[in-house]
């Protein structure tokens, strides 16, 4: 069996007009079918929560912007990288209403899906809805140690847009 066929596909995941997709890491020779993948989802932004394993000129010549937030596999990420991970979103979606922004990791069930859960939690879910919603695509991700991290965490709004742009709301 090749490697590729052990790799669940990308998986989409939407929430409130937010979009995200989970990956596994492309590679410079599986880069072109990558950037295929990507397009179809309107994606306008790659970040790798992985050591770097692909050149990005290809990426970045589509227009996708590619940010490293690299942490240890199997863990969950130090406060730094969940700050950075909710500006890059914010800009994005911001931006772009109707983005889509991937992340991956080596085989996207760890750390790529901890960060959508986070986004998830911001945008209301529970953490135990974040997980399912995000298991029912990409089964067996995120393990004890991360689903740990993901109860205890707590949102803090780092998700809400001003200026008519997503979540926002005005009463009259």
């Amino acid at each position: 069996m090749r490697q590729k066929d052990i790799r669940p596909a990308a998986a989409e995941i939407e929430h409130k007009g937010f979009k995200f997709l989970i990956t596994d890491r492309p590679s410079d020779q599986t880069i072109h079918v990558y950037i295929q993948e990507l397009k179809k989802h309107r994606v306008t932004a790659v970040v790798r929560v992985c050591q770097p394993s692909y050149k990005v000129d290809e990426l970045e010549n589509e227009g996708i912007e590619v940010y490293d937030l690299s942490y240890p596999d199997g863990t969950f990420p130090p406060n730094e990288i969940v700050d950075a991970w909710f500006k890059i979103l914010k800009k994005h979606f911001h931006d772009n209403p109707n983005a889509c922004v991937a992340v991956h990791c080596i085989a996207g069930l760890g750390r790529a899906p901890v960060m959508v859960a986070l986004a998830l939690i911001e945008l209301g879910l529970k953490y135990e809805e974040a997980v399912e919603l995000i298991r029912e695509k990409r089964r067996g991700a995120i393990n004890a140690k991360q689903l740990g991290f993901l109860e205890k965490y707590r949102p803090k709004s780092r998700l809400k847009l001003k200026n008519g742009h997503k979540n926002s709301c005005c009463v009259q």
